[in-house]
């Protein structure tokens, strides 16, 4: 188990989503993958759950791309003593609206997109294929420790 430091900040009511269950997917995430950043020990993460209006902001300012995305990963590095930093910011209408399209709970998607900014931490990414292949398998085994389906299938 890897030590997590957890900042939770709501700048959107979530009530659906509490501290303790974001902890307890960020510390899972952790378990599970943090095997593949060597010398991982401990993270510092803060999870910021924004309107759309930030969203945007924000997507637009480090992304160049002018709509709110769902989730958005600001990785930091890992220092000497292998503390992992970072900053994760889930924007609750679009994962909202992404749920009803997909037919998909909230949290079940939540969680999913909390999954995938913790990986985006740990330095995965999507950029080619089997990148991809290799993120979505974590992130199914992940929501698997859950009882969430498999978000591909």
């Amino acid at each position: 188990m890897h030590e997590l430091s957890l900042a939770v900040q709501y700048a959107e009511p979530a009530p659906e989503l509490p501290r303790w269950r974001l902890r307890r997917w960020v510390q899972r995430s952790l378990d599970v993958a943090g095997d593949t950043l060597p010398g991982l020990r401990a993270a510092a993460i803060t999870l910021r759950l924004v309107g759309q209006d930030e969203g945007r902001e924000l997507n637009r300012q480090y992304r160049g791309r002018d709509y709110a995305t769902n989730v958005l990963t600001f990785e930091y590095g890992m220092d000497p003593e292998g503390t992992l930093a970072g900053d994760i910011v889930l924007c609750l209408p679009v994962l909202e609206r992404e749920a009803r399209e997909q037919g998909k709970t909230l949290l079940h998607h939540a969680a999913h997109l909390t999954a995938h900014g913790v990986l985006h931490a740990l330095g995965h990414d999507h950029l080619d294929a089997a990148e991809a292949r290799d993120m979505e398998t974590l992130e199914t085994r992940i929501l698997a420790t859950f009882g969430i389906a498999d978000p591909y299938a």
